[in-house]
């Protein structure tokens, strides 16, 4: 097994070089900002769709475009408004007078990269009209199912402290993001190289494409060959286990958890952690990995209780609790 390893950690290092090349272009335009633009990248390398949450200003969109750019692949951006309805998301049938035929229009999520910016400004049946694309990477039109291109990957952002007129994103759609990233401010050295590079009338997105789809496809397999010790993948399912049965590993939690992680937060810790452990060119997952990444896949996973509220606790501060309290292999 440890030749095996060392087989992987060398192609993943070999396979490496584009993703840097990726990081490269991303540095163009983006100041700071590594976190974010990390988490993207993984959402990428693993096939999971990405909230990231942020007060405006803080280059989200800019960074989704450029991410966009930097790949040779279909984009849309698309602004949800209060007004938008699911046909102006997904496509609808329309009657051909001439033949008395209904065709199929396409809507704009048929692309490789989605920006659905300020997701939670659409009502629930926008919303829910995604569920079908994230998860089953297919949407449904009439009596017509039609398949998404490949790499599908949706990257949504939102305000968190602008209320009017925005509606929660309920429970079953936050469970399809892979990662829940919140962004902060920009130091202040950044925010001086902010101002000198974009200071301008005329801003543009000198980018290019140096990504192609087939390259995303590859670079999957090889994440998907990362190597996880069995210690470390029972390490990930108690950190999940804990969020549901917090007296189990002496937590004293359980007033606060409304809610634990489902299955699919086990499933897309493992995943993750992988593509972390390709960005830090390792063809095995530490638990260092699970930790660094923990975070944002459970965050919004967790469902605090009214207790916790009126405790003022979080559930960043329950999970930090649990990783705190987890022994690590």
């Amino acid at each position: 097994m440890a030749t095996d390893v060392k087989q992987i950690s060398q192609l993943v290092q070999a396979k490496s070089e584009s993703v840097r090349t990726l990081f490269g272009e991303l540095d163009k335009v983006i100041v700071g900002q590594r976190y974010m633009l990390e988490r993207m990248v993984i959402g990428l390398l693993a096939n999971g769709h990405i909230l990231l949450e942020g007060v405006p200003g803080l280059a989200k969109t800019m960074a989704v475009t450029a991410l966009a750019k930097a790949i040779d692949a279909a984009f849309h951006r698309i602004q949800f408004t209060p007004d938008l309805l699911p046909a102006d998301l997904i496509g609808t049938q329309i009657y051909r007078p001439s033949d008395g035929q209904f065709y199929t229009r396409k809507g704009p999520i048929f692309a490789n990269i989605i920006l659905a910016d300020e997701i939670n400004r659409a009502p629930a049946k926008v919303q829910s009209a995604l569920l079908e694309a994230m998860q089953e990477r297919q949407v449904t039109i009439g009596e017509e199912t039609y398949p998404l291109p490949r790499p599908f990957l949706v990257l949504a952002t939102q305000n968190p402290i602008e209320q009017e007129g925005t509606y929660p994103l309920p429970e079953a759609q936050l469970d399809r993001f892979m990662l829940k990233v919140k962004i902060d401010y920009p130091t202040k050295d950044q925010e001086r190289q902010i101002l000198d590079r974009q200071a301008f009338t005329d801003k543009r997105m000198d980018i290019r494409p140096v990504i192609k789809p087939a390259d995303i496809a590859e670079l999957r397999a090889v994440v998907d060959e990362i190597y996880i010790d069995e210690k470390v993948k029972d390490y990930i399912v108690d950190v999940v286990v804990a969020t549901r049965d917090p007296k189990k590993y002496g937590l004293d939690l359980a007033n606060f958890i409304s809610f634990g992680a489902s299955p699919r937060a086990t499933i897309y810790l493992a995943l993750a952690a992988k593509a972390h452990a390709f960005l830090q060119q390792r063809g095995y997952v530490t638990p260092q990995d699970v930790k660094s990444i923990g975070m944002d896949v459970l965050r919004h996973r967790v469902i605090v209780s009214y207790e916790a509220e009126a405790e003022d606790k979080t559930s960043e501060d329950l999970i930090k609790t649990i990783f705190d309290t987890i022994e690590v292999p």
